[in-house]
């Protein structure tokens, strides 16, 4: 990629799920001459978004998805895009795709699963043993009265029995509620109060950094007095070194009661369109939202995604580093094992023990597609690059991000150290409320430097103005004009909310909240969320085009930039920088900066002030908060709810520099 472009290969190009898509649905294939390829795929891409009935359609039996019952409509919007029906009148079942279809057969002595702690300690599930272990969860929650419709949660570390809860429940037809085990009670009650939670997964502790930490104590705390709750499931990850809370009667040890259990293999018949999934908001801004995702639309969207745009192979070992409560962990895990692709889960950080923790586990594991924000690529960037140059990390074929926009520095590291030159970055973005992505590239397709490339297979996406007209080359709102099979089936309880989001701006269009942009060549890029954008004397300038200028600069680590009230200008613009460790903090520095932005975007957005820190305040799914970076900064007392935020002792460095 010196030149800032993947470019693939010829067999990459012949060899590729997306080529033989292609050619079974009579379109003509890639070709050996890249601009010819491209056109072919574009084109592709385009009859996808014209025609998306028939482009989901043909995805579902490319994918094998089993039905306990055919559907008869594939698509039904008589009520408005708003709440469009999908596969009318079709049954399925997650788990029955994911798990049961691959338990015997050729599948099951392959590596489905590989789980490693932070303390090092590493198993390993065939499809066969899988399945078994689902199973066992499936004939304990049956035991406990829970089925058909019944809200499970679960607040364990990112361990295996996560991947067991989670297909257990979808089993016997449960609704599946993921939170961080990171958050403290209130808002793992919150949650757990909004969903009429029935029963709730947990652990009695887990390890971060070398330290162990209670789940049970904080897990008790949320549950008390919450008469829906009936039970909870306690897993022994810690033992002896904590104290483990106990109410009789309504907590299980994990090992008395599912690993005793006698396995039960039937999977309950959902209508397409029930929820098998429902994942909250981090809720910074405001009340969390339940987003609902139902058992057709996760295996559609996320089986889609890893299929073609990742290029999964059956011998393949993918690794997206993410925690369940990102809608990453399902995403990966239902998205793998639908492709019968095996995948790892890691309950630690990035650089514990040392600074090389992910690469050596690439390593171990034969990682072939690896997954990870671009935050943690430039946590992992501090360290210099002689951690990642001393693992040449073979066996990787293609790399991921998503969750935020990209600056060129910390791509070009990502793709030129981590994937040595050889790996395109399949740069994808969507949301929780999709479960999927609304933009992703194909490899088969030239990948410019941070750009998204190319729409999802099947999403109809468009760049609007303010006036809601299609606009090219200019940034504006990203939007999808026909619905999808992920799009959330509204919001939990919460129907009005549901509408005002996503469907007020433009009617009958969800409108994402993006900016984004479309260039003349096709190729999509992002900016950050459009509620984040400054208006700077009349002029609208999203903060991530101002990061990602501070980035370039061979000193910042990481940036954000945030406005502040101004009589004359309205807005003025402040920015608050982390530098790489070799490097000092001067007022030289802090000079140097100004210019880099004034060099990049002009006079008018010149920063009222740079300040450096030492880390920024950053949700569980390394999104920065620049909301609460301006709250703080401004000097507000209630900051709201903090829980959701990995790091908010960086927001008291966020006050100490005004």
């Amino acid at each position: 990629m010196a030149d800032g472009i993947w470019h693939p290969t010829s067999r990459g190009i012949e060899e590729a799920n997306i080529t033989a898509l292609m050619r079974s649905l009579g379109h003509e294939v890639p070709s050996t001459d890249p601009i010819e390829t491209a056109r072919r795929v574009r084109a592709f891409v385009s009859a996808t978004q014209e025609n998306t009935p028939w482009f989901w359609d043909a995805c579902v039996k490319d994918l094998g998805i089993q039905w306990t019952h055919p559907y008869d409509v594939v698509l039904d919007t008589s009520k408005g895009n708003e709440w469009a029906e999908w596969f009318v009148g079709g049954e399925t079942n997650v788990t029955l795709n994911c798990v049961n279809r691959h338990a015997t057969g050729l599948a099951a002595t392959r590596r489905a699963l590989t789980a490693e702690t932070e303390d090092g300690h590493v198993r390993t599930f065939t499809f066969a043993e899988l399945a078994d272990q689902t199973h066992r969860v499936a004939a304990a929650l049956r035991s406990l009265g829970v089925g058909r419709g019944d809200t499970v949660a679960c607040y364990l570390p990112m361990v295996a029995e996560v991947v067991f809860a989670m297909l257990g429940s979808m089993q016997v037809g449960a609704i599946f509620i993921p939170i961080f085990s990171g958050y403290a009670p209130p808002a793992v009650r919150e949650r757990l109060e909004d969903a009429n939670v029935k029963l709730l997964f947990t652990a009695d502790g887990s390890r971060r950094r070398g330290k162990p930490f209670s789940l049970k104590e904080p897990a008790d705390e949320a549950m008390a007095g919450l008469t829906a709750l009936e039970h909870s499931i306690v897993l022994r990850r810690v033992g002896t070194e904590l104290a483990t809370p106990w109410s009789p009667g309504r907590d299980h040890w994990w090992h008395d009661l599912v690993d005793g259990a006698t396995p039960d293999l039937e999977a309950a018949s959902m209508p397409a369109m029930d929820p098998a999934l429902m994942i909250y908001t981090s809720g910074t801004t405001g009340k969390p939202k339940g987003t609902v995702h139902s058992h057709a639309g996760c295996l559609a969207q996320m089986g889609k995604e890893i299929r073609y745009n990742f290029d999964v192979r059956s011998d393949d070992t993918f690794w997206w580093f993410s925690d369940i409560g990102w809608m990453m962990g399902p995403w990966e895990i239902i998205g793998c094992l639908l492709n019968g692709v095996g995948f790892v889960v890691f309950e630690g950080a990035p650089n514990h023990p040392n600074p090389d923790r992910v690469w050596d586990m690439v390593e171990r594991h034969e990682v072939t597609h690896l997954g990870i924000s671009p935050t943690a690529v430039r946590l992992l960037m501090r360290s210099g690059d002689d951690w990642v140059d001393r693992h040449p990390m073979e066996t990787l074929r293609i790399l991921g991000s998503t969750g935020e926009p990209w600056d060129p520095e910390s791509y070009r590291w990502f793709a030129d150290k981590v994937g040595k030159g050889r790996c395109p970055v399949i740069n994808i973005s969507g949301g929780t409320d999709i479960v999927g992505c609304f933009l992703a590239p194909l490899p088969v397709m030239p990948i410019p430097e941070i750009s998204l490339q190319s729409p999802g297979l099947g999403m109809d996406i468009d760049v609007f103005d303010e006036e809601g007209n299609p606009i090219v080359g200019e940034v504006g709102y990203l939007v999808c004009k026909q619905p999808a099979p992920s799009m959330t089936r509204g919001l939990w309880n919460n129907r009005e909310k549901y509408l005002e989001t996503y469907w007020s701006k433009f009617p009958g269009v969800w409108n994402h909240g993006d900016w984004a942009m479309v260039d003349e060549n096709g190729d999509w890029f992002l900016f950050g969320r459009a509620d984040d954008t400054l208006k700077i004397a009349g002029r609208r300038v999203g903060p991530g085009e101002i990061e990602s200028a501070l980035i370039e600069h061979a000193a910042v680590s990481e940036a954000a930039a945030i406005g502040v009230p101004d009589e004359l200008k309205g807005t003025e613009l402040v920015c608050f920088v982390v530098l790489h460790p070799a490097r000092e903090e001067s007022e030289e520095l802090r000079e140097e900066l100004v210019g880099q932005v004034v060099k990049a975007l002009g006079k008018v957005d010149r920063p009222k002030a740079v300040f450096f820190v030492d880390d920024l305040p950053k949700t569980r799914s390394a999104k920065i908060v620049r909301r609460l970076i301006q709250k703080k900064h401004l000097g507000a007392e209630d900051m709201g709810d903090l829980t959701s935020i990995a790091n908010p002792e960086a927001l008291e460095a966020i006050a100490r520099a005004r």
